[in-house]
């Protein structure tokens, strides 16, 4: 069926449809002006008597929508400026550790020599150098730094090449180091480099989709972590042998984070969202918050993680 334009008195009358209470509707049409009636379409369903009778539960006011929403732009933003340090601190190490290595000029530390020898990622070697010299192109004339080494040096170091090259990119680069130098920087993050090649990608997804406002609270991730310590420590359910919790879900990007962020800035991070947790929990009243930690993949003893080393 097609969907059509719909005024916020519509907007208004279909959530009344719905069962869902309006105490105020000139302060819910200002919400649907300023936030798009599309963002109820993501918080709707926890409210939702069952995934067929798509009516709210009785009692449900709009404003518990609302603060669901508030909730997870909250936690988009708190995860994105922790996504944005622990970035830093990989592509600050990368390009220390290829610099000290190969060089720190483009012909040196973009020689196809320095990466990986597998055959099978030859094509994926020469298509990486392509996209990076590309990138160099494109970005380097919007930053200051690059056009300030390319001016008065002829040539720009990969500690300020990475400035300008996404993450995604520079997790793509990982994949294709030796693998002496991949195991040199996952020793770095006290990690093993199996568990580097999974979370790379998984801090790049959840990167772009806090830059772009997407759901955050429910994402799931087609990558799952291997099993840590964590899961067990928490004693996270099983079914039928596998973790319920903590596998390709927000919590999952939680353990990430534990194991990767410096200590103080994870516990920072940690306390900001559970402060945020516990402001939802109060303003919710037909859903408990057992229901949204549910979806975010948290077990209810999750705050026993920032004591774990």
């Amino acid at each position: 069926m097609e969907k059509i334009f719909k005024t916020l008195d519509e907007q208004v009358s279909i959530l009344h449809e719905k069962n869902l209470i309006i105490d105020d509707e000139e302060y819910v049409k200002s919400i649907l002006l300023r936030e798009n009636y599309f963002f109820i379409n993501g918080y709707r369903y926890l409210f939702y008597k069952s995934s067929k009778e798509k009516t709210f539960i009785k009692g449900t006011n709009f404003r518990e929508v609302y603060a669901l929403f508030y909730f997870d732009r909250q936690l988009r933003n708190i995860l994105f400026k922790n996504i944005l340090i622990l970035e830093n601190n990989i592509k600050s190490i990368l390009s220390y550790e290829l610099s000290r290595k190969y060089g720190f000029k483009e012909k040196k530390y973009l020689n196809p020599s320095n990466f990986t020898t597998d055959p099978k990622k030859s094509k994926q070697v020469g298509d990486l150098i392509k996209k990076v010299k590309r990138q160099i192109i494109v970005n380097g004339k919007e930053h200051s730094a690059t056009k300030h080494y390319q001016s008065n040096y002829g040539y720009i170091p990969l500690w300020v090449v990475v400035k300008v090259l996404s993450f995604g990119i520079v997790g793509e680069l990982y994949t294709i180091l030796k693998p002496e130098d991949q195991q040199k920087i996952a020793d770095l993050f006290n990690i093993d480099v199996t568990s580097m090649l999974i979370y790379l990608p998984i801090l790049a997804n959840y990167r772009n989709l806090c830059a772009h406002e997407d759901i955050c609270f429910e994402h799931r991730t087609q990558k799952e972590i291997p099993i840590t310590k964590y899961h067990e420590l928490l004693h996270i359910l099983k079914t039928n042998g596998e973790y319920i919790y903590g596998i390709n879900d927000l919590f999952a990007l939680i353990i990430i984070l534990k194991r990767m962020l410096r200590s103080d800035d994870f516990h920072n991070m940690f306390n900001e969202i559970s402060y945020e947790i516990d402001y939802l929990t109060g303003r919710l009243h037909t859903i408990s918050i057992d229901k949204v930690l549910d979806r975010m993949g948290f077990p209810k003893n999750f705050k026993d993680l920032v004591r774990m080393d």
